[in-house]
């Protein structure tokens, strides 16, 4: 009788975990992907990278993510003179289930700004 009426609260908890990890795992990867792309607009790597573009390298850690994210980089100097590159990686996420309590489209975004080498 208690199994019968704690089961849905436990999948409901085990769905919500899942996702929770699965949220985390691509933010992950969106923040290296935001690092990829900085690193290549900061022309430290240049010469050894066999990217040509700043969104080829972001996009180079996303193959498991379909559609892929929206790239979008910034240069500017700062406020001590020095140049730089900001790089923004955004996708939306889908949860498994979709739940009452439970948004159904997280929207991940990460950016990395970086120093560019004269």
């Amino acid at each position: 009788m208690e199994l019968a009426l704690l089961l849905p609260f436990l999948m409901f908890l085990f769905v919500v975990c899942i996702d929770f990890g699965r949220v985390f795992y691509y933010s992950q990867t969106l923040a290296n992907c935001a690092r990829n792309g900085a690193l290549q607009g900061s022309n430290l790597v240049t010469a050894q990278s066999p990217y040509t573009s700043i969104e080829q390298a972001a996009l180079a850690d996303a193959a498991n993510l379909s559609p892929p994210p929206t790239v979008t980089s910034k240069t500017g100097t700062d406020t001590t003179g020095h140049p730089f590159v900001r790089v923004t990686v955004a996708w939306d996420f889908h949860t498994v289930a979709s739940l009452p309590s439970v948004p159904n489209i997280v929207s991940l975004k990460r950016t990395c700004q970086m120093r560019v080498a004269k």
